[in-house]
């Protein structure tokens, strides 16, 4: 056991500084795992150590990644991708955000609401962070620094709001995540919407207070319009459609009606009906939603059979059994347990992204989890509540991957549409408070499981 102790910290040392150097996290995977295969095949050979870890041991792994990519449940994420890009190019966003800043621009810091309430919005429908905050930075930065928000708040709103994507179904995160826990994913969906709901209505609250206390941080818009009947006419007109779509998805697996998979493709369906009807479908647009798709999934799926391979390794040197005497042995209560895993998990996130930890750790970790006798409610209706609770724990808590540097790709994304005259420091500066909302969105999921169980229950009882 000793040697297989020392091949497996090798092997994540390894892991480590070929990621920091800077080896695509796919390559890297494979590449590692391949390589203490070999390390543990020549110290058999020559030493007699008996890991029992070689090629023709490895060919195992085939069989699990042929088992991946004939998942069935991995379609939706390809088609709720694909309905993301259609909704992105189809100006639903564009029209709806113009609308919603015409009710709220009478507020202080109303279009910084405007950004939060809409991201919330193309959450529920795209689910595709880069996307998301790539449009919501386009269509409002410039118009927050020309009416003097404060760069902070401007670009931590866009940044924040365009991640809510990653946890407000229909969810890719949570559809992976179903899939590696074996859990149903409509009970990750409906477990993760009051904590998504939760997120945006913070961002709002904050908002608020910040423009209370700064108000020449978050004035109000220069061209302020009366509410009357008319606005609140368009602003539903101009939200039917996507609340529609979220019907449609999330409602038919609510219902019963469709699995998870048959409502990705009634989504991406409705969202191609919804491109034709503002008449921006033709064939670039469709040519270019397809390539995003097939770059966003072919980066996934790389990820996939990286992770799986060096999953495998990990298990074959005894990594889930150390793993799981490490957990058992902290002088913690269950409970520490698992806010130390949530402490780890966040950590991670300033290095690494939600899908390699979706695919390497939590895999290692679940099944020390669901052995705990913890007092997670699932009201009846919920199959292994404590599973679903610590799910979505997990999926707020990789929310902060997004925003905590050196590798929080919002922050990339912001940059790269952000005005010339906005820094890096200041997007620095202007995610910090957003991060402290989502760290008290994660005490209050981690101190209230009933916020990731009740409605599941509710749905399904």
């Amino acid at each position: 056991m000793f040697v297989e102790t020392l091949l497996l910290i090798g092997l994540f040392v390894t892991f480590g500084v070929m990621l920091l150097v800077g080896f695509h996290i796919a390559y890297t995977l494979f590449g590692v795992s391949i390589l203490f295969t070999l390390i543990a095949m020549i110290s058999d050979q020559y030493w007699d150590t008996a890991t029992g870890l070689d090629f023709f041991y490895f060919g195992i792994v085939v069989k699990r990644i042929y088992a991946i990519m004939s998942n069935w449940i991995l379609i939706a994420g390809t088609l709720f991708i694909f309905m993301g890009f259609m909704l992105e190019k189809s100006g639903i966003a564009e029209r709806l955000l113009k609308s919603t800043q015409d009710l709220f621009g009478n507020v202080r810091g109303g279009m910084a609401i405007t950004v939060a309430l809409i991201g919330a919005l193309l959450a529920a429908s795209t689910g595709i962070v880069g996307a998301s905050v790539v449009l919501l930075g386009v269509l409002s930065l410039p118009i927050m620094v020309k009416q003097g928000y404060s760069k902070g708040l401007a670009t931590g709103t866009v940044a924040a709001s365009g991640c809510l994507g990653i946890i407000i179904p229909p969810s890719i995160m949570l559809v992976f995540m179903a899939d590696q826990i074996g859990l149903p994913a409509g009970d990750l969906f409906m477990g993760a919407f009051l904590p998504g709901l939760m997120l945006a209505a913070l961002y709002v609250v904050y908002i608020l207070v910040f423009a209370f206390f700064n108000p020449n941080a978050a004035p109000l818009a220069d061209e302020r319009k009366k509410i009357d009947l008319k606005t609140l006419i368009r602003v539903l007109a101009d939200a039917v459609p996507i609340l529609a779509l979220m019907f449609l998805v999330l409602g038919s697996i609510v219902a019963g009606i469709a699995t998870v998979t048959e409502a990705s493709g009634v989504g991406a369906l409705a969202a191609m009906i919804l491109a034709a009807l503002y008449g921006k479908l033709n064939l670039p647009m469709l040519r270019e939603s397809l390539r995003g798709t097939f770059n966003t999934m072919g980066y996934i799926f790389a990820i996939i059979v990286g992770a799986s391979v060096f999953a495998f390794v990990v298990r074959a040197l005894g990594g889930d059994e150390i793993i799981e005497g490490a957990l058992s042995s902290l002088p913690f209560s269950d409970n520490g347990v698992i806010l130390f895993v949530i402490f780890c998990v966040f950590l991670l996130g300033f290095f690494l992204d939600w899908i390699e930890i979706t695919f390497i750790i939590l895999p290692l970790i679940t099944p020390v989890v669901g052995a705990m006798d913890l007092n997670i409610d699932g009201f009846g209706v919920v199959d292994k509540p404590i599973l679903v609770w610590f799910t979505i724990l997990i999926a707020v808590t990789l929310q902060t991957s997004f925003l905590t540097p050196p590798v929080g790709y919002a922050l990339f994304y912001i940059k790269g549409i952000c005005p010339p005259d906005i820094k890096m420091k200041d997007i620095y500066q202007g995610i910090i408070p957003f991060v402290i909302l989502q760290v008290i969105a994660i005490a209050l999921v981690f101190n209230w499981p009933a916020l990731a169980t009740w409605l599941p229950a509710f749905v399904y009882g």
